[in-house]
């Protein structure tokens, strides 16, 4: 069952505009968190269990408590450079609802005692920024951004930054390294952006359903927030739901909710005539679950690790009994290979290696030895390099060959895939 924490407004066109948006009590939260200690509502974040919604699911109020009080400018980037395949749940977001992102902004910027945001929107989104930018005009005509926020002596500014189209932006040191003017590649860490981030200077990045997740925890308190979702995974989450469903879309559940029942209930289940075979329950870096697991699994953190995937993104890929995973897999490999910045040999290497290999399966000129060198070339992969996408590529590859061998075996030894029939078409 839906839990409408976040999105109960979405399906009205109003909600979009600051006038629409204060008709259902907009920027009223704003106006009471500006009357609490900045501790204070750190405090109240870090109670409510309230965890990145970007993918690393990393506690909000703990990443904040990690600025160090050094007197230096303090910033807030939102990161909604929204790269990950399968996932569009931000980019709803900020369509239908920017006036929260913007509040929810501004109650992290007042909590963590910034006075300038930035919001970094993947640049092939032109209508969020467009949206955005007008909701920030509004926001400033209004008296909600700027100096002296409503009198409580506050002040912040907020702009848009918009990237050039690379997935490694979405990665929190490559977005700092292309917000200053740089290439956009990931730095190492530690320092850690809290400590050193944009400009040198503490720097707290967090996701847009983060950030407007902020907004009921202050609103209701943490208790309240708690109510919803798992002890370790609190609070209601917002899944992407992609691929051989009768409803995808958006789905606002608490967390720990099945995934079955996602499927099922919220998406009216797969659609006719086929079956269920796998999900990609977290982005396409999320190991692969098959229909097996997915009956066990839950859409939380804990219990999505414990299956061996991961929650990621909250970008669910069904995928049915008319899907080739050799096809699939070839897909994902041409996306991380294409996507490598190349600054890390393991990686740039590496996703290069496996998208060849796959795709020499895929052309018919694959050898029965390459199915295990696809998972050899992905555990040299894996933890040898400086962000995470090293790891995105080989994580699926893994999976993939172990729980769908057959069909890559099947492709090896006849040319063409064990699902659709006919040889695969080289594009």
């Amino acid at each position: 069952m839906e839990i409408k924490l976040l999105s109960e407004h979405y399906d009205k066109p109003e909600y979009r505009s600051l006038e629409g948006y204060k008709k259902h009590d907009g920027y009223r939260v704003l106006a009471k968190a500006l009357k609490m200690d900045p501790k204070a509502i750190v405090e109240e974040v870090k109670a409510s269990g309230l965890r990145g919604r970007g993918g690393a699911g990393f506690p909000t109020g703990v990443k904040w408590g990690f600025l160090p009080d050094n007197g230096e400018p303090r910033y807030l980037l939102c990161n909604a450079d929204e790269g990950e395949p399968g996932t569009f749940k931000d980019r709803l977001m900020m369509e239908r609802a920017p006036h929260q992102l913007i509040e929810g902004m501004i109650i992290s910027a007042f909590a963590i005692g910034s006075k300038k945001s930035y919001i970094y929107i993947r640049g092939e989104y032109d209508d969020s920024i467009r949206i955005v930018r007008e909701a920030l005009k509004e926001a400033y005509s209004a008296g909600f951004l700027g100096q002296n926020i409503l009198g409580s002596g506050f002040d912040h500014d907020m702009d848009v930054y918009v990237g050039a189209g690379a997935y490694i932006c979405g990665e929190e040191t490559g977005m700092i390294s292309s917000l200053e003017g740089k290439k956009g590649q990931p730095k190492l860490k530690p320092p850690f952006p809290a400590v050193k981030g944009y400009l040198g200077k503490p720097t707290i990045v967090n996701n847009v359903e983060t950030l407007a997740a902020v907004i009921p925890v202050v609103d209701k308190g943490a208790q309240a927030y708690r109510q919803h979702g798992t002890e370790k995974s609190a609070g209601t989450k917002l899944f992407s739901v992609s691929g051989n469903v009768v409803k995808p879309g958006t789905y606002e559940v608490a967390l720990g909710y099945p995934l079955m029942d996602l499927i099922n209930n919220e998406c009216g289940g797969l659609k006719p005539g086929r079956k269920l075979k796998a999900v990609i329950p977290g982005g396409s870096s999320a190991p692969v679950l098959t229909a097996e697991e997915c009956a066990q699994a839950n859409m939380d953190y804990e219990s999505l690790a414990q299956l061996g995937s991961m929650l990621g993104s909250g970008a669910v890929i069904v995928i049915d009994d008319s899907n080739c995973m050799v096809d699939l897999l070839g897909v994902i490999m041409h996306f991380y290979h294409h996507e490598s910045c190349g600054q890390c040999t393991p990686c740039r290497e590496g996703t290069g290696w496996l998208n060849k290999i796959v795709h020499s399966v895929l052309s018919g000129q694959g050898r029965l030895q390459d199915i295990d060198l696809i998972v050899r070339v992905s555990e040299h992969m894996m933890g040898r390099t400086i962000c995470a996408l090293s790891d995105a590529a080989a994580l699926p590859a893994i999976s993939f060959v172990k729980k769908f061998r057959d069909e890559f075996e099947f492709y090896v030894r006849e040319g063409r895939s064990k699902v659709k029939g006919a040889a695969h078409v080289e594009m």
